[in-house]
C-alpha cells in the first residue's frame, strides 16, 4: 500500500514540523488498537487508557528517530507491548516489596491490652484481609494499600504512582468496593469448607 505509506510519512513529517492536527490524525487512527493491546495486559479500562496515553507520549517524543523505511504500525505496536511489559514487571516488583512489608503485625498491630482470644480473632481478621487483598487486581491493591494501610495522602499516592489525582481516587474507590466483595467471598468459601466438617462432627457426637 504505497499510497498509505506515503500519507503516513507525510503525516509524520508534519508532526515533526509542529502540526498538531497531523498528530491527532495518527492518534485517532491507531488509538483503538493500542488500547486493545494494553487492555489485554492489564484487564482494566482505566489502566489501559493510562498506558495508551503513555504509549503515544513516548511515540511522539521518539518520532524523530523513527526510520521512515520501517513499518510505522509494527513499530508503534512494538512500543506498546514493551511499555506494557515494563508496566507489568514494575507492578510485580511492587507487589513483591509489599508482600515483604505487609505481614500480619502490620495489618493488625498487637495490643498488650488484648486477651488471647481477642489476639487470635484479630490475627484471623488480618489473615482474611490479606487473602482478600491478594485477589485484587494489582493496580487496585496498590492504591488501597497505600491509602488505607500505609495512610498516604491522595497527593502522595499520585506522586508515587505518577498518576493524576482523579485516577488515584477512582482506583481507591473501586478497590475498596472490590475488597469488600472479596472479603465476603473468602468468608463464604471458608464457611462452605467448614460446613461438612461441622456436620460430620455433629453426626459423630450423636452416635
Amino acid at each position: 500500500m504505497p499510497g498509505i505509506a506515503a500519507d503516513l510519512t507525510a503525516l509524520i513529517q508534519q508532526c515533526l514540523n509542529g502540526d498538531e492536527a497531523a498528530w491527532q490524525t495518527i492518534v485517532r487512527t491507531h488509538r483503538r488498537k493500542v488500547f486493545n493491546i494494553a487492555y489485554k495486559f492489564v484487564g482494566n479500562v482505566d489502566e489501559a487508557e493510562d498506558l495508551s496515553q503513555e504509549v503515544f507520549i513516548k511515540v511522539f517524543r521518539s518520532l524523530g528517530t523513527f526510520d521512515r523505511r520501517a513499518n510505522f504500525q509494527t513499530w508503534l505496536y512494538s512500543v506498546t507491548r514493551n511499555l506494557c511489559i515494563d508496566h507489568y514487571r514494575a507492578l510485580r516488583k511492587e507487589r513483591e516489596a509489599m508482600n515483604r512489608d505487609l505481614d500480619i503485625d502490620v495489618l493488625a498491630p498487637a495490643s498488650h491490652d488484648r486477651n488471647p482470644h481477642q489476639l487470635l480473632e484479630s490475627q484471623d481478621q488480618a489473615a482474611l484481609l490479606r487473602r482478600a487483598l491478594d485477589r485484587l487486581p494489582e493496580a487496585m491493591r496498590t492504591a488501597v494499600v497505600l491509602r488505607d494501610l500505609q495512610e498516604l495522602s491522595y497527593e502522595d499516592i499520585a506522586r508515587t504512582l505518577d498518576l493524576p489525582d482523579g485516577t488515584v481516587k477512582s482506583r481507591i474507590s473501586r478497590g475498596r468496593a472490590e475488597l469488600a466483595r472479596q472479603i465476603q467471598a473468602v468468608r463464604t468459601e471458608d464457611a462452605a469448607r467448614l460446613r461438612p466438617l461441622t456436620v460430620s462432627h455433629e453426626t459423630g457426637a450423636k452416635k
